[in-house]
C-alpha cells in the first residue's frame, strides 16, 4: 500500500546561522491509508512544524515529503495551495471558523475553491452538517455554536474537499471529555471506515487510546517510534453505533 505521507530525513531549519533553530533532525516517518496515527511530545518538539510541513503550510529546509504520491519539498509557495486543496483537510484547536459566515456557509468555502457550484456547495454543505449531528445548525453564526459544535462545523469543512488525508492539531484541547470523545469517533471512523490518513498532534492524554499508533517526537526527531503491526493491535474503543453514523 502507497503511504498517503512519506517523510524522509525531513530537516526544519527556522533563520540562518548560529542562531537559527533546527526545529527538525532527519525525521522519517510513514502515514497510510486507514490509520490514525497520533504525533505527540513536550511543547516545542517540532509536532506542529512536522503537521505543517506535511500539510504544505510549510516549506523544509531539506528533505523529502511525498504527499499522495508527489513530491512536495522544493515546490514554489504558489504551488502549494492546489496540492492541500486536492489532497489534504484541516481541523484546529481554535476551529478557524469566519465569524461572519454561518456554519453553512463556512463550509460552502471549501467547496466553493474546488470549483463547485452555488447550489451544489449548499445542498453538499447541509449533507455534510447533517452527517457532524448538526442539520440544525445551517443558519447559525459560530458565535452562535459550543466548543463541540464549532469543531464538528470544522470537521465538515475538512471533509468538503473529500480529502485522502486529515491533518488535525489540538483538535479536542478546548473540548471537555464528552466532546471529545465525540470528535476522536468521527476521526476514527474517517480513519477505519472510509480510508482516511488521519494524523493528529496532541497532548490530550484522554485520547490516546484512540490512536492506531502513537509516535513521540522529542528535540526535533522521533524518539523510540513504536513498530507494532496496526493490524496486530486489539480495537482500543468500541464505537457506538449512533457514533458510525455521523460521518
Amino acid at each position: 500500500m502507497q503511504a498517503a505521507i512519506a517523510v524522509r530525513d525531513l530537516k526544519k531549519q527556522y533563520d540562518e546561522g548560529a542562531a537559527g533553530t533546527l526545529a527538525l533532525r532527519g525525521v522519517d516517518l510513514d502515514v497510510v491509508p486507514g490509520e490514525l496515527l497520533m504525533l505527540v511530545g513536550p511543547s516545542g518538539s517540532g509536532k506542529t512544524t512536522l503537521l505543517s510541513i506535511m500539510g504544505c503550510i510549510l516549506t523544509a529546509t531539506s528533505g523529502s515529503v511525498r504527499v499522495a504520491g508527489r513530491e512536495v519539498v522544493g515546490l514554489r509557495e504558489n504551488e502549494l495551495p492546489a496540492l492541500r486543496l486536492e489532497h489534504i483537510g484541516f481541523v484546529f484547536q481554535g476551529f478557524n471558523l469566519f465569524p461572519t459566515l454561518t456554519a453553512g456557509e463556512n463550509v460552502e468555502l471549501m467547496l466553493d475553491l474546488k470549483g463547485a457550484s452555488a447550489t451544489k456547495a449548499r445542498k453538499r454543505s447541509r449533507e455534510l452538517l447533517e452527517q457532524v449531528g448538526l442539520a440544525g445548525k445551517y443558519e447559525s453564526f459560530p458565535a452562535d455554536l459550543s466548543g463541540g459544535q464549532k469543531q464538528r462545523v470544522a470537521i465538515a469543512r475538512a471533509l468538503a474537499g473529500d480529502p485522502g488525508i486529515i491533518l488535525a492539531d489540538e483538535p479536542t484541547a478546548a473540548l471537555d471529555s464528552h466532546t471529545g470523545r465525540n470528535v476522536m469517533e468521527m476521526m476514527t471512523e474517517l480513519a477505519h471506515q472510509r480510508g482516511r490518513a488521519v494524523v493528529i498532534v496532541t497532548h490530550d492524554s484522554r485520547v490516546l487510546g484512540f490512536a492506531d499508533r502513537i509516535v513521540k517526537i522529542e528535540d526535533g526527531a522521533i524518539a523510540a517510534p513504536e513498530t507494532e503491526p496496526i493490524s496486530s493491535r486489539p480495537h482500543r474503543c468500541q464505537m457506538p453505533e449512533a457514533a458510525l453514523s455521523l460521518i
